[in-house]
């Protein structure tokens, strides 16, 4: 009896594996480890660099940094991969850690949108920054159209990840980049996007 339980659990798995819906993977985000530079700043240009780090199955991330502020992009970018810059005012740091939401249909995964948390520094307490949860739409390689769909306040927050996850499923896939408006939950700090 206990050898036929087994391959039905497997099999339970397998179908698991392959069922429809929204779900989440995560991946880690280290500058020395995960990252490729491809542009920095020459002695007297100040203190900028662009990388090029792995995402999720094939998916980059890219990292413009540029005076203690960062600027994400996840997905595949259009030929200028620096057209946009996305990033709070203060200087801002990157989490270690991305989820990624990914929409299931039969074999096929797409990730359609990340959440990844940032840490904005306090102008009034160094050792209190501020946490925010970013949500952004995932390029795909025929699209392009990658950018932030929403921040959600994380600090004193104990409902932000259930928040930035519904934010995602429910706005990321058809959010118009450059046109429509980011949604804000919570009092987060600013946060802009410049096209260049």
């Amino acid at each position: 009896m206990r050898f036929l339980l087994i391959p039905l659990a497997l099999a339970g798995l397998c179908q698991a594996a392959h069922a429809d819906g929204i779900s989440s993977a995560y991946t880690d985000l280290d500058w020395k480890k995960d990252c490729v530079t491809y542009a920095k700043a020459e002695e007297g240009e100040g203190d900028w660099a662009n990388l090029a780090c792995s995402g999720y199955r094939g998916y980059p991330v890219l990292v413009a940094y540029d005076d203690a502020r960062e600027s994400l992009y996840y997905g595949f970018p259009s030929d200028d991969m620096t057209a946009v810059w996305e990033s709070f005012s203060g200087f801002n740091s990157a989490g270690p850690k991305i989820e990624w939401r990914i929409e299931t249909k039969g074999d096929i995964a797409i990730p359609f949108a990340v959440i990844h948390r940032r840490s904005i520094g306090n102008p009034e307490d160094e050792n209190k920054p501020t946490e925010v949860l970013v949500v952004a739409k995932v390029a795909q390689p025929e699209a392009h159209d990658g950018c932030t769909v929403g921040l959600v306040l994380a600090t004193g927050n104990p409902q932000a990840n259930d928040q930035a996850r519904k934010l995602a499923d429910d706005k990321a896939k058809g959010f118009a980049c450059g046109k429509d408006k980011r949604v804000v939950i919570g009092d987060a700090p600013d946060f802009g996007r410049v096209d260049n």
